[in-house]
């Protein structure tokens, strides 16, 4: 996918963080990538010059972008990592484990000790996380350490220990971050109260807390404690600010399919979210056109099927936005209400709310909102239609310009799998035709593609269009002819604005189904190769024109007409310039010139 074709899908990319993964044209997964601004990442890969040649050759085997948006940047840092870890892109890092991002574990024993963790071990333990950043989470635990104090040491604190009186606290504890249960000081009960608490911070269930501190903020301040009372007041601001519950991993919810629809008119919208050991793995989002008049709930049970034999999904729970008749057994359905499956349904429908937005802005902005399988139907009618002997993955396009029969031009437009492959666009300068010739130009254009792909052993179109009719087509078929390619591509005609294709030896014309997308398709190649052609040609009349004119002043050769062209676009442009101007690009001396020919003409021409 080059920079022009980019531009054309830019639009329908959202301004939100998320992962953007990249598919070549086998649909094979090149690459997943995070971004705090979808747009403007993906933007960046086709606004550059690339210094790396990995990155080079990733952007040239991009063929089709899928994007899911999230929360945060440190969502989309989570999801990033559980897919590359899932699918182990060529073009990504590989990642092989868990210990790209820490863990809080609580451990499984008397009095619990809380502490980081990259290594989790099958010992009973409760394990919070991963978390992307190792500095926030030691900022949180230092937070956890100042405002609830819990034992750091190792000592085996079980009742008998403690009865027999086997240990004595220690410094944490005359310090204030400790409570002292080695010595019985601090009830096992208590202890975990603070446990819960700091179970409640961890899930970004803060309320409970915010409240407490709020409570014994106003405590301080009617005691004049302002001193206590500020330090509280910072601890508020810390907890109000931190989001610590991420909804792209977590350990409760485990192993569940999520699933949210929307329905707008006769077509429904779903959004698939495969969650495996708490981690999404897979994310997928559907246009359905609903024939009859079925509700959501309805038809929602039937993508589900679909769906989860698509992905081979083993999960023995479904999340779902409302009640639906499932009768698929040893299947758990749950609507949630609050909690971590309410987040997951939550992200399933921003994402179907925001493939619905993007279908909009396409049809808006007349893109195509065509899947690479979609567009493979629309080539394989055109198949059928045509009579062609392949199906015509490789389209190429032929257009000739010019302008009282000067400055003849020609342009190929090039379509692959339905779409523009801009970077086989080319333009043709004609070298062997004087004057208005349409069909010796066509057959002299069509004769040096073709010759140029068989020197080059590049594959061949299987189908390349003549905008023109009759005479161009039997051009064209000459050229081919002398090559001795006819019968390895179908070539055909089309009239001119009347959108009747000819084939090669036939009286009669074909002419396509209106309604059909094939002859919606054609109609698009032929606008792209009108447009391509009367840009350059444009551009090569100026050229001339401005030359032309130069050609009358003594001492102005080609090379310095080609820079004044480039510096000053026009001759309207190049006859008002100053000497100031003049003097960098050509030199004093040429400035001088120019500047007393353009005085020296009449006023009507100056």
């Amino acid at each position: 996918m080059n920079a022009a074709t980019f531009q054309q899908i830019a639009p329908t990319i959202p301004h939100k963080p998320g992962i953007y993964k990249y598919y070549d044209a086998e649909q094979q997964l090149l690459y997943v990538g995070k971004a705090k601004d979808l747009r403007k990442r993906v933007s960046s890969y086709f606004n550059k010059n690339f210094t790396g040649y990995k990155t080079f050759e990733l952007v040239k085997r991009i063929e089709h972008i899928e994007f899911t948006i999230v929360d945060s940047e440190q969502d989309a840092l989570l999801l990033e990592n559980a897919l590359i870890k899932q699918y182990q892109p060529k073009y990504n890092i590989n990642l092989k484990d868990d210990k790209t991002y820490p863990y809080i574990v609580i451990k499984h024993e008397p009095f619990p000790r809380i502490f980081l963790t990259r290594q989790k071990i099958n010992d009973g333990s409760e394990y919070l996380g991963p978390f992307s950043s190792v500095g926030s989470v030691r900022e949180l635990l230092h937070f956890i350490k100042q405002y609830i104090p819990l034992r750091t040491c190792k000592l085996a604190l079980n009742n008998q220990n403690i009865q027999k009186h086997k240990f004595k606290v220690c410094l944490e504890y005359h310090l204030g971050n400790c409570k002292g249960p080695c010595e019985g000081l601090q009830s096992e009960q208590d202890y975990n109260q603070g446990i819960q608490q700091i179970k409640e911070i961890l899930k970004g269930n803060l309320s409970p807390v915010i409240q407490r501190l709020k409570n014994e903020m106003q405590e301080y301040a009617n005691a004049l404690q302002f001193e206590k009372a500020a330090a509280i007041k910072n601890k508020l601001a810390y907890l109000e600010n931190y989001q610590a519950k991420s909804v792209i991993v977590s350990k409760q919810v485990n192993n569940v399919d999520v699933f949210a629809i929307e329905q707008e008119g006769d077509t429904a919208f779903v959004s698939y979210l495969m969650v495996n050991n708490g981690t999404i793995v897979q994310t997928h989002t559907r246009k359905v056109e609903m024939q009859l008049d079925e509700t959501p709930s309805e038809i929602l049970p039937l993508l589900i099927v679909d769906i989860r034999k698509t992905f081979n999904s083993t999960s023995t729970e479904i999340i779902v936005p409302f009640e639906i008749d499932y009768s698929e057994t040893n299947i758990t359905i749950t609507i949630p209400k609050a909690g971590d499956k309410k987040k997951l349904l939550d992200l399933a429908t921003k994402n179907v709310q925001y493939f619905k937005e993007e279908l909009r802005r396409k049809k808006t902005l007349h893109l195509t909102s065509k899947t690479n399988e979609e567009m493979l139907l629309v080539l394989e009618e055109m198949k059928q239609l045509l009579h062609l002997p392949q199906t015509p993955l490789h389209i190429e396009c032929f257009d000739n310009s010019n302008f009282q029969g000067s400055y003849p031009v020609s342009a190929m437009v090039c379509f692959k799998n339905g779409l523009p492959s801009k970077k086989d666009y080319r333009h043709f300068n004609v070298k062997t035709v004087k004057g208005i010739n349409d069909f010796a130009t066509m057959y002299e254009v069509v004769y040096r593609r073709y010759k140029r792909l068989q020197e080059e052993k590049q594959p061949l179109p299987q189908l390349v269009i003549i905008d023109g009719g009759k005479g161009q087509l039997n051009a064209a078929i000459e050229a081919l002819n002398a090559l001795q390619l006819l019968g390895e591509l179908t070539v055909v005609g089309l009239a001119k604005n009347e959108e009747e294709i000819f084939f090669p030896g036939d009286s009669e014309s074909l002419k396509l189904p209106w309604n059909t997308e094939s002859l919606l398709l054609i109609r698009r190649i032929r606008d792209e190769v009108h447009r391509f052609g009367i840009t350059f040609h444009r551009n090569k009349r100026s050229l001339g024109t401005f030359k032309n004119e130069l050609e009358n002043i003594s001492g102005i050769g080609k090379a310095t007409a080609e820079k004044l062209l480039k510096h000053f676009k026009s001759v309207k442009n190049l006859k008002t310039a100053s000497k100031d101007a003049l003097v960098p690009i050509v030199g004093e001396k040429k400035a001088a010139t120019i500047l007393d020919y353009f005085q020296s003409l009449p006023s009507n021409e100056n």
